[in-house]
C-alpha cells in the first residue's frame, strides 16, 4: 500500500518579491550610510517591471526582510552600475548583527 508520494515542489516567489545576497558597504560622508547593492539580474527585472512607478530620484517603495526583521523603505537606482541600492537602517543592522563587509541574504517586496 502506498501511503503517499510527494512530488518535490519548488518554492516560487511572487513577481514582486526577490531574494538576493549582497555585501554590505558603507557610503562615506559626514553621516555615512550602510547599503547593499541589488544584483544586476534582479535590478534589471525590477526596473523593467516597476520602473514606470518610480517616485522621486527614481526610488521604489519596498518591504524588506532580513532574518526576523521586516521594514518598509525605498530602493534607489545607481546610475553608475545600473542596479538598485538598498539602505540599511541602523536599528535593523543592530538587531540582526550586520556589519560592513558582511554578505547578507534579504527579501525585497516591491510595493504597489
Amino acid at each position: 500500500m502506498i501511503i503517499g508520494i510527494r512530488k518535490k515542489q519548488r518554492s516560487i516567489m511572487p513577481r514582486n518579491r526577490y531574494k538576493a545576497r549582497s555585501e554590505v558597504w558603507l557610503y562615506p560622508g559626514q553621516t555615512p550610510w550602510h547599503f547593499v547593492t541589488l544584483p544586476e539580474r534582479q535590478s534589471e527585472v525590477i526596473k523593467k517591471t516597476f520602473g514606470a512607478r518610480a517616485k522621486g530620484w527614481g526610488s521604489l517603495p519596498v518591504k524588506v526582510t532580513i532574518g526576523t526583521t521586516s521594514w518598509r523603505t525605498s530602493i534607489f537606482p545607481d546610475k553608475k552600475s545600473g542596479t538598485y541600492l538598498l539602505p540599511l537602517k541602523s536599528e535593523v543592522r543592530k538587531k540582526e548583527h550586520i556589519y560592513r563587509g558582511d554578505s547578507i541574504w534579504y527579501v525585497i517586496e516591491v510595493q504597489s
